[in-house]
């Protein structure tokens, strides 16, 4: 009788169980069930003061006669789909005292990717309030770096603007930097047109876009490397290592890294494609041509707009 009563009450819980299981699936947050949409949530919440505080304050205001933004429409194509034609916007941060009749002052150029859940303008360089003109243009008036130009592009070459149905789009992105963006800067803008004063840099899907298209792609083109946060579908060390020691002839001039410690959805993979990689390869020197950087932090802008404050240090150096 016992055994009954037992057994009854086992089969009484196991269905209260799944019932309350189908119940939360089915209110479940979308967020929590998709990792694309977590991602995109982490991406556009609310930075505190504490994060923005890492980077010094004096570089966070207006700067009076600082550099402009321009927002730009090039010709490219729709390389994640049938290939036809295709516009595409990007915004562009110029130095101040940039002067588009003198051709004899050239600027280094910084393509700088955005994650899955963004597009050209979630660096936020649209306008006077952009962090990101606010650090240039600080930087260049206290004279940590020479100045330079950064492109914000739209890092999905295709024509459906939708996160969760094109995510695959940002792996064609080598196509149209190579045969579009790239040309169209050199074309219209005093530039270096050369490796040596190219560089590319992201956060989250930006940062894998760095790893496997900048580095392992466009080796040829660009000499300098920020991942931030870099996403789960990086290459990992060894293959970065072997397209490095295939292209000894390519100088690095720098590869610089940062993550979060309590980034659940990155630290891992970008661990992965770039933590050892001085152990791997010779083309990588700790200290010289290369920098790992972890702190406590998340999948935010708190470690991303450091990570772009650090970078732009070291590309702009002198």
């Amino acid at each position: 009788m016992k055994r009954i009563i037992y057994t009854s009450l086992y089969t009484s819980l196991i269905i209260v169980s799944l019932l309350f299981v189908s119940c939360k699936k089915k209110n479940e947050s979308p967020f929590e069930a998709n990792p694309i949409a977590k991602a995109i949530k982490l991406e556009t919440q609310t930075i505190t003061k504490q994060q923005l505080d890492k980077i010094p304050e004096a570089y966070r205001v207006s700067v009076e006669n600082g550099g402009t933004i321009e927002h730009i429409t090039y010709k490219s194509k729709n390389y994640y789909g049938d290939g036809a034609d295709n516009e595409k916007k990007a915004n562009v941060y110029l130095p101040a005292g940039y002067d588009k009749a003198d051709k004899s002052k050239k600027y280094k150029v910084l393509y700088l990717m955005h994650g899955i859940g963004g597009d050209e303008n979630e660096w936020g360089m649209k306008d006077e309030k952009s962090l990101v003109k606010k650090m240039m243009d600080n930087l260049a008036e206290k004279g940590d770096i020479d100045p330079f130009i950064i492109v914000t592009p739209n890092g999905r070459s295709g024509s459906d603007p939708d996160p969760n149905k094109t995510y695959l789009a940002f792996y064609k992105f080598g196509e149209e930097l190579r045969n579009d963006l790239i040309p169209y800067m050199d074309s219209h803008y005093n530039t270096y047109a050369d490796r040596d004063h190219r560089a590319m840099a992201g956060l989250s899907m930006g940062g894998m876009q760095t790893i496997n298209i900048g580095i392992c792609e466009c080796l040829d083109l660009i000499s300098y490397f920020g991942a931030f946060s870099a996403a789960p579908t990086s290459y990992e060390a060894a293959k970065v290592a072997q397209v490095l020691n295939k292209n000894d002839d390519l100088s690095i001039n720098f590869f610089y890294n940062i993550c979060g410690t309590e980034d659940s959805i990155a630290y891992g993979a970008h661990a992965a494609a770039a933590k050892l990689l001085p152990r791997l390869t010779s083309r990588l020197v700790e200290g010289e041509n290369y920098r790992w950087q972890e702190q406590g932090g998340g999948h935010d802008f708190g470690i991303w707009n450091l990570g772009f404050y650090n970078f732009a240090k070291i590309f702009g150096g002198k």
